[in-house]
């Protein structure tokens, strides 16, 4: 069964709108042409993602998201982990001076987008994955 599971790890932390949210993800993996399966979405600190990143990446350095990809190949379900570094979402708010929402709405849509294939290694990509992300947040946005 299709679902979007949020787990808190960082303390004062409570992600608003969670249906909505969660309604959000699921039009961006059906706007992409794909179906949701099991997407996990857990929200921490650095030191959490450090760890994390240091473990199973061999990376590090502190990053605002990890994507862990369970998608198996020809499967048109979008299934995986995003784990979100609260710390950075709000330092790159800061750095960016928009709202944290808004900085950590373009951080969920990044990893689901991630999901759907999209890479961002490259110049070229990097591009590509922040129009993704503008024309998913401009959805997010409409009322």
């Amino acid at each position: 069964m299709p679902t979007i599971q949020f787990q808190n790890e960082y303390k004062g932390f409570d992600l608003k709108q969670k249906t909505a949210v969660k309604n959000w993800l699921k039009a961006v993996i059906a706007g992409e042409k794909f179906e949701l399966g099991e997407l996990a979405i857990v929200f921490c600190d650095d030191q959490y993602l450090l760890k994390v990143n240091q473990e199973y990446l061999t990376h590090d350095y502190f990053t605002d998201i990890i994507t862990f990809d369970y998608c198996q190949a020809g499967d048109k379900k979008r299934s995986g982990d995003l784990i979100i570094s609260i710390d950075r979402v709000k330092d790159n708010a800061q750095h960016e001076k928009v709202a944290f929402e808004q900085e950590l709405h373009r951080v969920l849509v990044h990893g689901v987008l991630h999901l759907c294939g999209y890479k961002d290694k490259k110049p070229a990509d990097k591009l590509a994955m922040r129009k993704r992300e503008d024309k998913w947040l401009k959805v997010l946005a409409k009322p």
